[in-house]
């Protein structure tokens, strides 16, 4: 194990383990002032304001994909600072307010600082709260310079401030989370005919249906909905929901989106549309997308967790093994646990495989396990942010987390579909 903390292999039913765990992630990400490397922020480099020749979307495009596959961090030398990621910020409210919940006093006075941060970190143009990454991207066909705002960026902000006003009822959260409602609906949603709806992602521009970004957006309005009573944010969040669900694939996945290039099947966006559709059904008090969530729920189990509880990055294949899956993996897992009675042992088995292959004594965990070597960056948003949120939901929010034996284990994992559909061509280009 790459860890100076005890671990047996079936500790996660142990709360004392997990606290531990959560409180050494917590300092190194304290001790790093919560800014860190991303997997997407090769253009954040200054060489491209020092060598504008380089500057072009081709130059971009290489060397983000370059960067992002490469096992060494060599961000230092290309002169990319650390940044303080909104969509981080956000991970570590939600995180700190569970934590809190579950009675930890150390984390007492985050949620505060975290709020404040989020104030700081606002997109500065728009007359809306919204929120951007703190580095260009870039995408197949665009730049997406740094700070201007995004769907998913702004709904997981918006999202936290919400958990924040749920659990201390303070009104300004909820005050920026309808903001941000607005400027979903004002600037982002759009229909075509009768039945067709979405929301632009990444830019306001751009009519894409990208299926976890549509869910995200739907079920943040829903959650105003719920706390304003306002119905304007209602009917075209179901609309684009209700389109959105439409597209789930018979066996319960879902494509990236409908885009030519979209036509693959990945882990955690496959969590992102389960936990934001449970959303929309909780926020309603509905039982309209539970078929969906079942069918989905069963493809998820079946085609994205190994035999030892490591979980896939897609559906099809072993590697690579990914921070961000484990984390999403614990999350929906956990989120739906009333589904299924093996879900929080699963969810303690993703922990623990992480635990055994992907932790740091140093007190971070690492960014990919791939087949034959595992990349040790400890990426802030993608990884450590993250996992605070996964560990906190598996302290607060799963009850007893008690993963019972190996038998039983491998027994709720042998009853999972083992079927997978043909070999697919991963994408070049992961959303960020």
């Amino acid at each position: 194990m790459n860890s100076d903390l005890n671990f047996s292999r079936y500790s996660m039913s142990n709360h004392n383990d997990l606290k531990e765990v959560a409180l050494k992630l917590l300092a190194y990400c304290r001790f790093n002032d919560w800014a860190g490397y991303d997997p997407y922020d090769a253009v954040n480099s200054r060489l491209f304001a020092a060598l504008p020749f380089l500057n072009s979307r081709l130059p971009r495009l290489v060397f983000t994909q370059a960067l992002k596959r490469t096992p060494f961090n060599i961000r230092r030398l290309l002169l990319i600072p650390k940044t303080q990621n909104p969509k981080a910020i956000a991970l570590f409210l939600s995180a700190f307010l569970k934590l809190s919940r579950f009675g930890m006093p150390e984390v007492t006075d985050y949620p505060d600082l975290m709020i404040e941060r989020l104030i700081a970190l606002r997109s500065q143009d728009p007359p809306y709260w919204c929120w951007g990454y703190s580095f260009p991207w870039q995408t197949r066909t665009i730049v997406v310079p740094a700070g201007t705002p995004n769907l998913v960026c702004t709904t997981f902000v918006a999202g936290a401030l919400l958990d924040a006003y749920e659990q201390r009822g303070e009104k300004r959260c909820l005050n920026m989370a309808v903001s941000t409602a607005q400027y979903i609906l004002d600037e982002l949603y759009w229909s075509m005919g009768t039945s067709i709806a979405g929301f632009s992602y990444p830019l306001p521009n751009l009519r894409t249906q990208v299926h976890n970004a549509n869910f995200l957006a739907s079920a943040l309005l829903c959650r105003v909905y719920k706390h304003t009573g306002e119905s304007k944010f209602l009917a075209p969040a179901l609309r684009v929901a209700r389109y959105a669900a439409t597209k789930q694939r018979k066996d319960g996945s879902w494509f990236y989106g409908e885009g030519p290039s979209q036509g693959w099947i990945d882990n955690f966006h496959t969590g992102y549309n389960l936990c934001a559709l449970q959303s929309i059904d909780n926020s309603l008090e509905s039982t309209e997308f539970e078929p969906h969530i079942q069918r989905g729920l069963q493809f998820y189990r079946a085609h994205f967790f190994r035999e030892d509880g490591a979980p896939r990055y897609f559906h099809n294949r072993d590697y690579p093994i990914d921070i961000h899956c484990v984390a999403q993996s614990i999350i929906t897992l956990v989120l739906l646990r009333d589904l299924s009675p093996s879900n929080i042992p699963l969810a303690s088995s993703v922990l623990e495989w992480a635990l055994d292959h992907m932790w740091d004594k140093g007190g971070f965990f690492y960014y990919q396990v791939q087949r034959f070597y595992t990349v040790r960056i400890p990426y802030m948003r993608w990884a450590q942010a993250w996992m605070l949120l996964a560990i906190s939901s598996l302290l607060c929010d799963s009850g007893d987390v008690v993963a019972n034996s190996k038998a039983s284990r491998l027994d709720s994992l042998s009853s999972r579909m083992l079927t997978a559909s043909g070999a697919f061509g991963g994408p070049a280009f992961l959303t960020v």
